[in-house]
């Protein structure tokens, strides 16, 4: 039986954290991997990041693997046009922050038309359920906004929630404006009941390019809840507890209160307690059950994949 071809992949922000994963996965598992570089003597100064040395390393490290980079940006129509024609999937990971920015490719793609799925920048919770919208500063109303316009253009899609990367909140145990577990006293919010979903983004990563050539994720939300990374607040904390072997002065702190410190706080510095409201108190990670949603579960679909649970995760904040 003849082998089924890898599709072409084109990634745009492929030096970003989970943009260089991405890249690096695909290139790992034999798909034509295609990177969208800026041109570093065209590049506004508001975006000088071109320069930075570990974002040279990291085009350099593709490269070197295999991946082809092809000069362009997002607010280049002609650039973008000319990549999406080489491949058959996109797949975007810039910063959540500019999800507008992906206007332009949706409409290249579909003016193009050959793309056989579109990998919009998500990876988070699912923008269609959050209960937070009049707090989050349109953050995840962007995201639905995106996810309306490529269903309307008819561009085939396949949406990524893995929920909340491992490296934000974890570090902290979930104490805002810390950067270390702490080892006396804990705040928990709410009841420390309502559980969250964390995972690494080089999971997540590799989650995303196992979808590529499955039709059971076509015109899907692939939703990841690994068994070992939905944890509650209280569950976070007796694990730290029972790893740093001590018990920790526990302080909760009401729906009532973290509202009130929400509205206090300017933006964007209450972000972080934005999101906090949004996992621990309102459960927008895990209110809804994936399969009656209409979605699929990434652990059920690959239980081949390892991935780093949030206890391994603690281990290495000791």
């Amino acid at each position: 039986m003849e082998k089924k071809k890898k599709s072409k992949v084109l990634i745009i922000g492929g030096t970003g954290g989970l943009g260089f994963h991405l890249a690096q996965l695909s290139l790992q598992s034999s798909h034509p991997t295609f990177v969208l570089n800026r041109d570093s003597s065209s590049v506004s100064s508001s975006s000088s990041s071109s320069s930075d040395p570990t974002r040279q390393q990291k085009i350099h490290s593709l490269s070197t693997a295999g991946a082809t980079l092809l000069k362009g940006s997002l607010e280049d129509e002609k650039s973008i046009i000319e990549a999406v024609k080489q491949v058959d999937v996109v797949i975007c990971a810039i910063p959540s922050k500019q999800a507008h920015h992906q206007k332009l490719l949706i409409r290249a793609i579909k003016q193009v038309g050959c793309i056989k799925r579109f990998i919009p920048s998500e990876f988070g919770a699912d923008p269609d359920r959050t209960q937070i919208a009049d707090l989050d500063h349109n953050f995840y109303s962007r995201r639905s906004e995106i996810r309306r316009l490529i269903e309307t253009e008819g561009i085939p899609y396949t949406y990524i929630c893995c929920n909340l990367f491992m490296s934000y909140l974890i570090p902290s145990l979930v104490q805002p404006g810390l950067n270390t577990p702490p080892r006396d006293k804990v705040l928990i919010f709410g009841d420390g009941n309502t559980k969250g979903v964390f995972v690494k983004d080089s999971d997540v990563a590799a989650f995303t390019i196992s979808t590529l050539d499955d039709p059971r994720t076509l015109n899907k939300v692939l939703y990841l809840r690994p068994p070992g990374n939905v944890y509650s607040m209280n569950e976070l904390v007796d694990a730290w507890e029972s790893k740093i072997e001590k018990k920790l002065e526990k302080v909760y702190v009401s729906e009532e209160e973290l509202l009130k410190k929400i509205k206090e706080t300017p933006y964007p510095d209450n972000m972080e307690m934005v999101f906090i409201y949004s996992i621990f108190i309102k459960g927008d990670h895990t209110y809804f059950d994936v399969e009656s949603s209409g979605g699929v579960e990434g652990t059920k679909l690959y239980p081949h994949l390892k991935y780093t649970t949030i206890s391994q995760y603690l281990d290495t904040l000791l």
